[in-house]
């Protein structure tokens, strides 16, 4: 079916003008076969032709004017978030069309404002009934949005909205303002409906509408505590169960043989036997005082340690490559624990299948920390053996206890520090300890 055509605003006037021209050229022609006068002539031919040609451009601009009139009121009202006004023109034209695509711009930010409406109230909804208290700052540190759970935890269930954050931290008690002010996740715990709660709080700063604020999460962790501490102590019980079985049954049966040797009088297999149940009894010693080193890790007694000095000592009991120059600032340290800790990292690097020569130690300065890198070129660690490794009884060896990154970490958290574990990219594993630096240095 062949589209109905319909002609261009400016085509429209382009014949109407042509039609008027031709008409003043016949009625001048009429007028000079009567008037001798050619100036008079061509001027009522002129005027009779110019005459029609500005009322009809009258009659054309006033259509424009009250359409570009139009135009800038919608274009008003969608500054000012209206989207429901819409114009009206039938001309059929292009000045019909420019309205008519205005329109569907209209329509289109109607349905977007109405989706994301949609979208504020479930997250509205979500946010408000989430058991985690949120706070929102600005940066005159006033609540600017505040959900039901955050409400419940520090005003009684009443609104927070323009009330000052610090004065409602104040009111708490003082492990609350301890963690927000330290600007760091944390965890605190407080005496709530006579019993202890502990908390999980996370903060983050970023910028909303080109202003500052500040999220708060308060997250209740005391039952997910609890399921941990649960889950922790049945596989403690598991562990020892295991290792306690694996020790304690080849006694009792080396015991049952060494009472029947005697009885034949066969001594020299008698001493072979009493020298197994020693080694048993020394595995299973070794074990136990392990998890009880585990457990009572005394707090660090800090001192001044050159580096220079502590490599030295490391070097006289295992064997690893130190990257020179080693810098000349002093560590604030246990020196007992510190060594023990390395000593420990370097024999890992080892057993992980390392050459000797390939075991490094390399000590720098990153702002404001001490970073202390072993690097080993054995065989790494899977995903999920990174993501466990620093975990207390996880442990990959047949005979490990699963305590030895987990001391490790703990003397190193003691120090204030971190440790991180991480695959090199040509092989190998990295483990960084990130020590904070000494006052003064």
């Amino acid at each position: 079916m062949t589209p109905h055509w319909r002609p261009s605003l400016g085509l429209k006037l382009a014949a109407l003008l042509l039609l008027l021209f031709s008409a003043g050229v016949g009625v001048g022609a009429w007028l000079w076969q009567r008037w001798d006068d050619p100036l008079l002539v061509g001027l009522v031919a002129v005027l009779l032709g110019l005459l029609p040609c500005l009322l009809i451009a009258r009659r054309a601009t006033r259509r424009v004017r009250r359409l570009l009139r139009a135009l800038e009121g919608a274009v008003a009202s969608y500054r000012d978030g209206d989207f429901s006004i819409s114009t009206n023109d039938a001309g059929g034209d292009e000045l019909s069309a420019l309205v008519e695509r205005h329109n569907e711009l209209g329509r289109t930010l109607r349905e977007q404002r109405q989706h994301l409406v949609q979208r504020e109230l479930l997250l509205d909804t979500v946010v408000q009934n989430t058991p985690v208290a949120l706070v929102l700052t600005d940066s005159a540190d006033r609540v600017a949005y505040a959900n039901m759970a955050a409400r419940q935890l520090f005003n009684a269930g009443k609104r927070l909205g323009g009330l000052g954050f610090a004065e409602l931290i104040e009111t708490l008690p003082a492990v609350v303002g301890e963690a927000v002010a330290s600007g760091e996740d944390s965890l605190f715990s407080l005496e709530l409906e006579g019993g202890e709660e502990t908390f999980h709080i996370s903060q983050r700063g970023f910028r909303l509408q080109g202003r500052p604020h500040r999220l708060y999460l308060f997250r209740r962790m005391t039952r997910e505590l609890s399921r941990q501490e649960v889950a922790t102590w049945k596989k403690v019980i598991r562990v020892l169960s295991h290792e306690l079985n694996n020790s304690l049954a080849p006694i009792s049966s080396m015991a049952h043989s060494g009472a029947e040797l005697t009885r034949r009088g066969e001594t020299e297999a008698t001493l072979k036997v009493f020298a197994s149940i020693g080694e048993r009894a020394r595995h299973l010693h070794g074990f136990v005082d392990g998890y009880a080193r585990f457990a009572k890790l005394p707090m660090p007694r800090l001192e001044s340690v050159s580096v220079a000095d502590l490599v030295d000592t490391l070097a006289a009991q295992v064997t690893f490559t130190a990257a020179r120059p080693l810098p000349s600032l002093p560590l604030r340290v246990d020196r007992a624990q510190f060594e023990q800790v390395l000593i420990n990292l370097l024999k890992n690097a080892h057993e992980a299948g390392s050459a000797p020569e390939a075991v490094e130690l390399r000590v720098t300065r990153v702002a404001a920390s001490v970073c202390i890198d072993i690097l080993d070129r054995g065989s790494g660690m899977s995903e999920s053996v990174l993501a466990n490794a620093l975990l207390p009884f996880y442990s990959t060896k047949h005979s490990g206890t699963g305590l030895g990154l987990a001391l490790t970490r703990e003397i190193v958290e003691a120090h204030g520090g971190r440790l991180q574990l991480s695959n090199r990219q040509s092989g190998g594993l990295r483990v960084r300890i990130l020590l904070p630096m000494n006052p003064g240095s």
